[in-house]
């Protein structure tokens, strides 16, 4: 059975949750689940609303349009979903392949509600894994010298295989501004440490260095300002004087399978909101 999710965002005032379930009442829509959060410095309304589509009286074509005066009226920032389109998830990779095993038994057992069509990988052994799973891979070499080439061959595949959303699974290359435009609030990363702490590359080796007594890992939404996007879910893990450089790695690695397939899994789901380079996750 389909359902409509409305994910919205606006100046907080009386009434408004009151004529959104209306709307959805006066329709005939069964509503299945509704969640709101204000923010108290900004007043801001955030709201995810989902309904049952069976009996409801406007097609899915014409949502918008009736829902358009409503969302005029109170400044609505406003997307639809529908829970029967399946949303097509590319992963890029480079060397390490813990995220994307990870993600690829996940999808196999079918906890993850998507379409992998294709992996991307600046290094050729991933095609191995990729013939494993019986999902297309394209090699896509990266240096500074052909980077822009080689980011324009990568939209038109994703562009061929309708892809709507990027999971970078410990992908080590930085993408170009253009790039990231053409996915905002879609390309999701993880960071191996707990943001803001440890930036750039080699966190662990930054964390061990400084002797800390947790580390982290940190999924966010990808911007032109490197490590920098908004946070959708973190993790951390303790560690004493007693744990290496390699013990570090190997506890943050589980902590990276854990954390990039929950955010994924809220991004696929529809439960989270871009406000202020922040996020407000539904439950």
């Amino acid at each position: 059975m389909s359902s409509a999710i409305l994910l919205l965002s606006c100046p907080d005032q009386k009434g408004i949750v009151a004529q959104i379930s209306n709307f959805i009442f006066e329709h005939r829509g069964n509503i299945e689940h509704a969640d709101q959060h204000i923010d108290s410095q900004s007043k801001i309304l955030f709201m995810r609303i989902q309904w049952a589509m069976d009996k409801f009286t406007v097609s899915r074509e014409d949502i918008s349009a009736k829902l358009k005066p409503l969302a005029d009226r109170f400044k609505m920032n406003w997307r639809i979903f529908f829970t029967d389109n399946t949303p097509r998830v590319a992963i890029f990779v480079s060397s390490y392949t813990h995220c994307l095993y990870d993600l690829l038994l996940r999808h196999q057992d079918k906890q993850l509600h998507c379409t992998i069509p294709l992996i991307i990988s600046n290094h050729e052994s991933i095609r191995e894994i990729a013939n494993y799973f019986s999902i297309p891979f394209y090699f896509s070499p990266k240096s500074d010298k052909n980077k822009i080439t080689a980011e324009k061959k990568e939209l038109l595949l994703l562009k061929e295989h309708h892809v709507d959303t990027i999971v970078l699974a410990r992908y080590m290359q930085i993408l170009s501004k253009n790039f990231v435009k053409k996915f905002k609030n879609s390309i999701i990363n993880i960071h191996h440490s707990f943001l803001p702490a440890f930036i750039g590359s080699d966190p662990y080796a930054q964390a061990y260095c400084r002797g800390v007594k947790i580390i982290g890992a940190t999924s966010h939404y990808v911007t032109d300002r490197l490590d920098e996007g908004p946070i959708i879910e973190q993790n951390t893990v303790r560690i004493s004087h007693r744990d290496s450089l390699n013990d570090l790695k190997r506890k943050g690695k589980d902590l990276e399978r854990i954390v990039l397939n929950q955010a994924l899994r809220w991004h696929l789901e529809h439960k989270i909101l871009v406000y202020n380079n922040k996020t407000v996750i539904f439950d």
